[in-house]
């Protein structure tokens, strides 16, 4: 006997659930998707000096609000439309046009699209956020959030269907042809739960707007951060998250999902004592910083490997990524760059590291747990899968570099829309000449002139 439980008859004829669990579970792990955004806001916020505390966070929540309008309008439609072609999808669903309880019949066909889009408007909503790591303390406010708007247009939502629509063609590498003539093959790129779409697109992203800006000022108050205790909360915010932001990827309450979660955390334990400890050999201290920084580290790594690999990979995957993203993130003083908070290092390298890992690492039996078919990768022989992850990873990196970089110079020439703020504002704090609001009353004392003279 089937214990499928048809949906009330508003819904369209053929359309059943296991009960109303997947659904429920998918709204479940949006909420859990929207709270790593205050969540990295916090670890911004605390990475920062005390005068720009203000702006991190709130930057991060404006952000995440921009995504949120331009996910409705059109980000939908153009990231997951299945009448698309094999680079971007089409208007089919602007303004969340006929989303509503009859499911997506290419990509989600077990849970109401309505759900799945409210799920995946929370990783959209994250991802430009990254960005402004990178470009830390020295962004203008309101060009920023415009920049969001349309990178999320022309950067994210792309990249976002080249890997999980049904017709994308990373999603389709072995039978592009076939998937633009409308049969695609689902062989190709394996990212469960964003990898490229989130973390290669925000951390070369970040790079190209860090470049764009240029170094932060030196000055005799040193680049450090202001508060530790917030950096550890808002990690342990986006550890806690991402049970959903991983697991959440399977679209349904299924085993694949608890296999989703358990690597997860047991990847993000490997990699933040991974980092900590190879700090340790140099410096002879235990560094909360090098923590967070490993487990945020190993949260990217294994985000595209979650829902394919078992956890002794898991492992693997979180002290591989956490030992070359700490390689990663020393290079940017010689380089001469100033990825401020290390979105690029972290995120940038981080995902694309971890895909990589995912062509080695993954295995059938690990997706045929909620009856997904894979070749698996390297380690059962598909060798060619690795060779399908540097080509995706290597794609979208060069798009989201290339991509906000000319999106960075077109608007630094549109009058009002400069990136980078004046260099007292830099000195002054944004907070305070930006927002006209300070974390901590003491920035506001420092000010020898009025807020509205500093302005």
């Amino acid at each position: 006997m089937s214990s499928a439980v048809a949906l009330p008859l508003t819904n369209p004829a053929g359309f059943s659930e296991v009960g109303y669990a997947s659904t429920g579970f998918l709204v479940w792990g949006a909420a859990l998707v929207f709270f790593m955004i205050p969540g990295l806001g916090l670890v911004y916020s605390g990475l920062s000096r005390g005068k720009n505390a203000l702006t991190m966070v709130t930057v991060i929540m404006a952000a995440a609000s921009v995504v949120t309008l331009q996910w409705i309008l059109w980000g939908y439609s153009l990231a997951f439309s299945e009448t698309g072609g094999v680079f971007i999808g089409n208007f089919a669903y602007i303004g969340f046009t006929s989303i509503g309880s009859q499911p997506l019949s290419t990509i989600t066909t077990w849970v109401p699209a309505i759900a799945f889009g409210v799920y995946q408007m929370q990783f959209a909503a994250i991802t430009p956020a990254i960005i402004f790591g990178s470009a830390a303390e020295r962004f203008s406010i309101l060009p920023a959030l415009i920049f969001t708007f349309i990178w999320a247009t022309l950067i994210y939502d792309p990249i976002a269907y080249w890997t999980w629509a049904a017709k994308g063609w990373i999603h389709n590498m072995a039978c592009i042809s076939d998937a633009a003539a409308g049969t695609p093959c689902l062989n190709g790129g394996l990212d469960f739960a964003g990898g490229g779409p989130v973390h290669i697109s925000s951390g070369f992203a970040g790079l190209a707007y860090a470049l764009v800006l240029g170094k932060r000022k030196v000055t005799d108050e040193p680049h450090r951060p202001h508060n530790l205790n917030l950096v550890i909360l808002g990690t342990s915010m986006l550890w806690f998250g991402w049970f959903g932001f991983n697991g959440g990827s399977a679209v349904a309450a299924t085993s694949r999902a608890a296999m989703a979660a358990t690597v997860t955390t047991v990847a993000t334990a490997a990699a933040a004592l991974s980092w900590a400890l190879f700090d340790y050999t140099f410096t002879k201290k235990f560094s909360a910083i090098g923590f967070c920084s490993g487990a945020i580290a190993g949260l990217v790594g294994i985000t595209p490997a979650s829902g394919f690999v078992a956890p002794w990979a898991a492992i693997i995957i979180g002290a591989v990524t956490s030992i070359i993203c700490n390689l990663a993130c020393r290079l940017k003083n010689r380089l001469g760059y100033d990825d401020a908070l290390d979105a690029f290092g972290l995120h940038g390298i981080g995902g694309f590291v971890g895909n990589i890992l995912t062509g080695i690492f993954a295995q059938k039996w690990i997706a045929l747990l909620d009856g997904t078919v894979i070749l698996g990768g390297w380690v059962e022989g598909n060798w060619i899968q690795v060779a399908y992850q540097f080509a995706g990873s290597g794609a979208i990196a060069a798009y989201a570099f290339v991509g906000t970089y000319i999106i960075c110079i077109i608007l630094n020439f549109i009058p009002g829309l400069k990136l980078r703020v004046e260099d007292h504002h830099e000195e002054h704090g944004i907070d305070v000449t930006q927002m006209g609001e300070v974390a901590y009353d003491h920035y506001d004392e420092t000010i020898p002139e009025t807020k509205e003279a500093v302005v």
